[in-house]
């Protein structure tokens, strides 16, 4: 490592096991009080604030955070947010123990700084310019910056002048009709994996059966559809991209991959690079694609930075402005922005920079033709691959007007999560939030409301001035939308003073679940549902109010579509290129608003009459520690998957969902019915390949008896000996946030003390993908979750050796719960939900053939029946306590006799 001299400032760090304060080059350990009055004093450096403010219990400390420094020296690099991680990124020796972290933070700055006065500094232009406005905002690091870095001989372009603007391009012809060859699609697959790779009979058999699904479709709405279950390490990507890349180049098609999380995307993203070329024609082949709310919005910034925000958030926009310079894509949640960088800024953040509330204007910004949205979008209709997720890929199957953009060969990875997204897109929430957001797209702001969110009088002006009928429905829709919630909903439908006929319904709705709860108050942190049902008639008469509301808003709503339709197809004569662009937009955001509208008056017809079979309906006050958020009306399908046929498969040619959890045990039936397949008549093809991990050796299930349900004190201590006893690597997770709260609170500070850092969702003040990562790179941290944890998270190696549920995850029982078990065949339905929880927490083990690790579920009672969600051949044994530990440190031990761990600091 190369050793550098350290800036002399002072430094503090700290963890659950202390704090350690550097005056100068001297280093000693303080208590909590004196660190916060050394941080009072005087600007400390200091290694993500929030996190050290949550650990001294002192929200209001600031200093100089390095991860802002970072962040500006060295924008969409990638970073650990931890000292190890900071270390290994600017080739520092890693700190020995917590007490030697306050010198690296002196060394790291020190290069930081260092960095900026060099000849080779990759991210030098803008600096200067950028570094201007942090000195009006008094940025803490300004000060220390401006010596280091030098005026540019010329004038800095402004980013808006930097980034590159996209092309207009002709419309692909559609797709030949290929039939792949089993010879070319392994062919294919051994030119990914390499010329050196061992030939993988099965990899090889999922490849061709991959391959079904890009045969020419033989009659309408008839896709092949193929459901491929492959264990871990089967090798499933690049068995698909294999036959994809292979038709996309024969054909002139695309293909679009699908995934439930953003870690897959990052992967693909990587592993596709094999599969295809760099650039094809001087296009990207490989496209990531994204909802909108995802990505930087240009005009946000801008805003942003003439002074929309202000505070901590204008330092905030300056650095993600030197960001959107340098970023691949401009995606903000995922992409090439540090996750940790939104965390760091407290009130206004990430969110408030992109199109999180179909603010859009299209072509009326400045910045329409360097938008990243549009041009991820334009660049997707050229495509060979497009990385999606189901989200996405559904509500542009469902919405999409224009066919470049409809996908029609599709692979769902993460399948499992096909039924849930599905789930998700189909319904209707007739909420205050809901409501309120679509009176900000018509009306526009009011009152104190800040932003530049603009009504349809503002972003259709040049049509109401053309077309006097148009003019008239944006009047009356304007108009209409008066009836909708305003600022100030909530306190006034929770103290009974409703305005408006919306509001009314939402009073009326939230009073109804409060008279139909029967958890005496016990429940008060938690949210509370009530089906539809039974109503009475003041209920009937409010909500009929409600409807006429809604279908007074629709009807010019419809009207105005049908007047941008005509304008688009008879244009005048100011009807230009990017006229053009924004009444498209435009006609796109009315059309699915409109649709949405249809969803609430259907689901308030209803309402008093006979009950629709097809439909769950019900009443919801959402709660949050103890605080409402929202109230409202809300309709599912009873199968999602009816909608998802309709919608997503039939215009399709071909659909693979592939999974390591799609079967129940060997039975393939739920699978298939969450398909969708069997709404077309299609019986799918089935494939399954075993994972090639030895489980027997390489993992046991451990089913600890003697831990009692709801004793927390127990179920801490448990977490705790557990962690201890594996030397960390450990991920807990909880079926209930209140839980993991609770034992992180009694564990935390012990487990630091022995040198075993430990993090937690809904508790650390650090993204999920972040916490994921500091996991990942030290192998005696552990993790702490909820379900976002429980599958998509990949961390092969040491470093995950031991997963513990707190109990055996039950569905909640919920009356979407309620009704679908119902239907789907009582207590067998819950057993298979069960189940594939435990299989896709199970398969966060072992992901490689070198993994070891115990699966310990906290569970005095488990049923026998569940036992078939782990792999045929995983040893499974009953034990209590004592005997799991003795079981997890004579692993420990083992490996510890083959190599010495080293320890890390977090």
């Amino acid at each position: 490592m190369t050793e550098r001299p350290a800036l002399s400032l002072p430094a503090i760090h700290a963890s659950h096991g202390g704090c350690w304060l550097r005056d100068g080059f001297a280093t000693r350990g303080v208590g909590k009080g004196d660190a916060i009055v050394a941080a009072a004093d005087t600007p400390l450096l200091m290694l993500n604030a929030p996190l050290v403010a949550s650990r001294l219990g002192y929200p209001d400390l600031s200093g100089l955070d390095l991860l802002e420094l970072f962040a500006f020296v060295h924008p969409a690099r990638f970073m650990v947010p931890t000292p190890k991680g900071l270390a290994h990124a600017l080739g520092l020796d890693e700190p020995a123990g917590d007490d030697k972290v306050p010198g690296l933070l002196q060394e790291a700055a020190e290069a930081l700084l260092a960095t900026c006065e060099s000849a080779d500094w990759a991210e030098r232009e803008g600096a200067w310019t950028a570094l201007q406005s942090l000195v009006r905002m008094r940025w803490p690091w300004a000060t220390l910056l401006g010596p280091r870095i030098r005026k540019p001989e010329r004038a800095e372009r402004w980013l808006f002048a930097k980034l590159p603007e996209w092309e207009e391009a002709a419309e692909r012809p559609q797709p030949a009709q290929v039939v792949l060859g089993e010879t070319a699609v392994v062919s294919r697959l051994k030119d990914l994996t390499g010329a050196g790779a061992e030939a993988r009979p099965t990899q090889q058999d999922y490849a061709r059966e991959a391959s079904r699904m890009f045969a020419p479709r033989q009659g309408q709405g008839q896709p092949h559809v193929v459901l491929a279950q492959a264990g871990t390490g089967t090798g499933k990507t690049f068995g698909y991209l294999a036959p994809s890349s292979l038709w996309a180049e024969q054909s002139g098609g695309t293909v679009w991959v699908s995934t439930y999380t953003k870690a897959l995307q990052r992967q693909l993203r990587r592993e596709s690079r094999r599969a295809f070329p760099a650039s094809r024609n001087g296009k990207p082949p490989v496209v990531v694609r994204k909802g909108r709310e995802n990505y930087l919005c240009l005009l946000n910034l801008e805003d942003a930075l003439q002074g929309g925000f202000a505070g901590r958030a204008a330092i905030l926009a300056q650095l993600v402005a030197r960001w959107a310079a340098y970023s691949q894509d401009g995606d903000m949640i995922g992409g090439d922005l540090p996750g940790w960088l939104g965390t760091l800024f407290r009130k206004r953040g990430i969110a408030a920079l992109t199109d999180q509330r179909g603010e859009c204007v299209y072509a009326g910004c400045p910045h329409y033709r360097k938008c990243f949205i549009e041009r991820a979008a334009r660049a997707s209709a050229d495509a060979e691959l497009v990385i999606a997720n189901h989200a996405l890929v559904m509500v542009n199957a469902a919405r999409g007007r224009d066919a470049a953009q409809r996908p029609t060969r599709i692979v769902f990875d993460e399948g499992h999560h096909v039924f849930e997204a599905a789930d998700s897109t189909f319904s209707a929430a007739l909420t205050g939030a809901e409501t309120i957001e679509l009176r900000r797209w018509v009306i526009g702001p009011e009152g104190k409301s800040r932003g530049r969110r603009r009504g349809l009088s503002a972003r259709l002006a040049d049509v109401a001035s053309y077309d006097e009928e148009g003019e008239r429905a944006i009047a009356q829709a304007r108009e209409a939308a008066e009836a909708l919630p305003s600022e100030g909903w909530l306190a006034r439908v929770v103290e009974g003073t409703p305005s408006g006929p919306i509001e009314d319904l939402l009073s009326a709705a939230r009073a109804l679940a409060y008279a139909r709860d029967e958890s005496g108050g016990q429940e008060a942190g938690y949210g509370l549902e009530t089906e539809i049902a039974q109503l009475d008639g003041g209920f009937i008469e409010v909500a009929g109010r409600a409807q006429e509301a809604l279908e007074a808003l629709r009807k010019p709503l419809v009207r105005l579509g049908l007047r941008l339709e005509a304008i688009v197809e008879d244009g005048p004569d100011w009807l230009d290129g990017p006229a053009r662009a924004r009444i498209e937009g435009a006609r796109s955001a009315i059309g699915w608003r409109s649709d949405l509208i249809a969803g609430w008056i259907a689901l308030l017809a209803r309402l008093g009459g006979p009950g629709d079979p097809d439909f769950v309906d019900w009443i919801a006050v959402e709660r949050s520690d103890g605080r409402e958020w929202d109230v409202g009306l809300h309709r599912h399908y009873l199968d999602p998957m009816k909608p998802f046929a309709n919608a997503v498969l039939a215009p399709s040619h071909g659909v693979m969902m592939t999974s390591a959890t799609l079967r129940d045990g060997d039975d393939w039936s739920s699978a298939v019915e969450r398909s969708g397949a069997p709404h077309l008549d299609i019986a799918p093809r089935l494939f399954t390949a075993d994972s090639p991990f030895d489980y027997a050796s390489q993992a046991e299930v451990l089913i600890v008896t003697d831990v009692p349900k709801g004793d927390i004190p127990a179920l801490a201590a448990a977490y705790g000996r557990l962690i201890e006893a594996s030397g960390g690597g450990a991920l807990g997770l909880f079926t209930a946030i209140r839980r993991l709260r609770a034992v992180y609170g009694r564990i935390a500070d012990r487990l630091a003390r022995g040198g075993l850092p430990l993090f937690a969702q809904h508790v650390d003040p650090i993204d999920t993908g972040t916490l994921v990562d500091i996991f990942r790179d030290d192998p005696r941290a552990s993790l702490l979750g909820t379900d976002a944890l429980r599958d998509g998270v990949d961390v092969p190696g040491d470093s995950l050796r031991l997963v513990v549920m707190e109990q055996v995850p039950w569905p909640k029982p919920s009356i979407l719960h309620r009704a679908r078990r119902l239907a789907g065949g009582g207590s067998a339905y819950d057993d298979r939900i069960i189940r594939a929880r435990l299989a896709q927490a199970f398969g966060r083990l072992i992901r490689s053939a070198g993994d070891k690790g115990h699966f310990v579920v906290l569970s005095s009672a488990f049923p026998s029946r569940l036992l078939s969600a782990f792999p045929a051949g995983t040893p499974i044994r009953r034990v209590t306590l004592d005997v799991a530990l003795q079981s997890v440190s004579a692993s420990v031990s083992g490996r510890e006799s083959a190599q010495t761990p080293r320890e890390g600091i977090s």
